[in-house]
């Protein structure tokens, strides 16, 4: 296979660099194009507006969550049957984990894949240094192609003109247009960032989004930048390497007794828990697992025939009220957690899975009361950062020494855990370790949203003490 593929970077974060891929992608699929959209680094609101507009799902790349190899795959998975890639990077061109090495950064990942990047430029209150700045991109790294540049929040054809003719003049890059400030483009923002497609991406501003970049932006002249380089073919075409063989497939060469019955595992999917790497679905659904999507906040009761329950992350502080509310949900968990069930929880369902939750004006909201302790939202950032795990004892899905990679981002504090609680994982990130990965019964609960990917045995283990859930009498019983 062979895609045509472009990076659009920033020079900083806030540059515009969403609303410009958005855009990119509604006006690309209005000429009929099949856009398959990637976000480089680990987010999950950008690919949930990505998905909106192309109509196929986003998908994660990361250079230091996840190997080359494994990259590779995710891209050349994802992009059979589209016609063009268009790939969303991280903060600035060159920002990545660390301030001296470019791992997790934009340009990281554009040179791995072998694609053209597309610098986008806040020309507000900018004219000949325009020159100066594409120039310096530029000249940072001889092994990157800044290949393009578009003019972000002009103040009018003139602006632009001074812009355009500085960079002729003195950069490789080609100019390929300038976008202005206008009413209904931008997409709005809250404490995590961007706002979730669901909630700001209507068919309306989908169309205002097309016909703004349209306006101004010589997309035949990127399409060309897309066409010359970025191709897909040096990537593996191949499954992650955890499918290999699927969980009843392995279980019947061990001669184990292959159960009929599907193997379901519930998500939490609402505005509460909408943080999920596809990837990871993937993985699950790709060893045998059934993905049922049920709401915390409006179900009233769990899916029958539960084997297992992922809790991803999400808004849960702003659903708070809705949660508490609905008990029987609550209680329901609470009882399947009692009798066994493996939970696999993150951030958003670690915070659910506690007694309760306070939010920032002190009030109380009752949640499943798996852990004995509160949760508590405050005001400012608790934590941001990469982070990678290690399994340190073997009662977990990550057996002693195996590593995990993913991030944590979040404005809430946990009480601390008592110590009957399990700690299952050490965690390092740049501020140094600590002990985490909570772990009571068959429940596992951390604040790291970990790309299951980055160590499939993970997802491997978690589908398989799911099935042994199943096929136990306690499992058998949750059927009736």
């Amino acid at each position: 296979m062979s895609v045509p593929a472009l990076v659009i970077a920033g020079t900083h974060s806030g540059v515009g660099k969403t609303t410009v891929t958005v855009a990119l992608i509604s006006a690309l699929g209005r000429r009929g194009l099949r856009v398959q959209p990637f976000k480089i680094g680990p987010d999950f609101i950008d690919p949930s507006l990505h998905t909106r507009a192309a109509g196929r799902t986003s998908r994660n790349l990361d250079g230091w969550m996840l190997g080359p190899q494994t990259n590779a795959t995710i891209l050349a998975r994802a992009s059979q049957g589209a016609d063009i890639a268009i790939i969303e990077g991280v903060m600035g061109l060159f920002d990545g984990r660390e301030a001296v090495i470019e791992a997790g950064s934009t340009a990281e990942m554009a040179k791995l894949l072998g694609m053209p990047v597309v610098l986008i430029v806040d020309g507000a209150a900018m004219a000949r240094s325009a020159a100066a700045l594409v120039q310096g991109f530029e000249r940072f790294d001889a092994e990157l192609e800044v290949a393009g540049v578009i003019f972000n929040r002009v103040a009018g054809a003139g602006h632009f003109a001074y812009l355009r003719d500085s960079v002729a003049e003195a950069c490789r890059a080609k100019v390929l247009g300038w976008l202005a400030r206008e009413d209904g483009v931008s997409l709005p923002e809250r404490n995590l960032g961007l706002l979730m497609a669901d909630e700001v991406l209507n068919e309306a501003r989908l169309e205002a989004l097309a016909n703004w970049i349209e306006a101004t932006l010589d997309l035949e002249a990127l399409l060309r930048i897309a066409r010359r380089d970025g191709q897909v073919s040096k990537a593996d075409g191949g499954k992650v390497k955890f499918r290999r063989r699927s969980l009843e497939g392995r279980q019947a060469a061990q001669g184990v007794r292959v159960h009929a019955r599907p193997l379901r595992i519930g998500v939490a999917r609402d505005q509460a828990f909408c943080f999920y790497y596809q990837d990871n679905l993937d993985l699950l659904a790709d060893g045998g697992a059934e993905l049922i999507e049920f709401s915390p906040t409006a179900d009233r009761h769990l899916p029958r025939g539960l084997a297992g329950l992922y809790l991803g992350g999400g808004y849960p502080e702003l659903h708070a009220e809705a949660l508490a509310a609905n008990e029987t949900m609550r209680a329901g968990m609470a009882r399947l957690v009692s009798r066994g069930i493996p939970v696999y929880a993150e951030c958003g369902g670690l915070m659910y899975l506690t007694e309760a939750m306070v939010d920032v004006d002190g009030q109380e909201h009752p949640m499943v009361g798996v852990f004995p302790v509160r949760v508590r939202m405050q005001k400012r950032l608790a934590a941001i950062s990469y982070s990678e795990v290690e399994g340190v004892d073997g009662t977990g899905w990550l057996r002693p020494g195996e590593r995990a990679r993913g991030h944590e981002f979040h404005y809430s504090t946990v009480e601390e855990m008592p110590l009957h609680i399990a700690r299952r994982y050490r965690v390092r990130t740049l501020a140094g370790e600590r002990a985490e990965g909570y772990g009571l019964r068959n429940v596992l609960a951390s604040y790291i949203h970990l790309h299951f990917a980055s160590c499939p045995r993970l997802a491997e283990r978690f589908v398989a003490a799911c099935a042994d859930f199943r096929n136990s009498s306690v499992g058998l019983s949750c059927e009736s």
